[in-house]
């Protein structure tokens, strides 16, 4: 049986990120950690993830710094959005989760169980 590895995308002081770190370990699943602050998902990543929960479904609407960039007054179009989530990574809903074909967004362990499931 091949073992298991995730790709988890957050920010290092994000509890949340924290707990998908902690969840999988636990398991002992390999983790690879993508530090959203030190590098941007790639394009075809962020894809993935805005294909299955929508790019506006994607954001933390509850968070500090979605309130600090004036999202909750301001219309933007996708791309001036990316450009802002890319500058600040904490305007997502975090941890991003993806184990192969599976994809999970912020703490859902619910989905971080399924994604152990063969």
């Amino acid at each position: 049986m091949q073992k298991r590895s995730v790709q988890i995308f957050g920010v290092k002081g994000s509890s949340a990120t924290r707990a998908a770190e902690r969840f999988f370990k636990e398991r002992g699943v390999a983790i690879h950690f993508v530090d959203l602050k030190l590098k941007p998902m790639a394009a075809g990543e962020i894809k993935r993830f805005i294909e299955r929960f929508t790019l506006v479904g994607m954001l933390d609407t509850e968070s500090k710094a979605y309130e600090k960039a004036g999202l909750k007054y301001l219309r933007q179009s996708e791309g001036e959005l990316l450009g802002k989530i890319e500058r600040e990574p904490t305007l997502l809903r975090l941890p991003l989760v993806r184990c192969e074909k599976r994809i999970s967004l912020g703490q859902d362990e619910a989905g971080w169980k399924a994604m152990l499931v063969d």
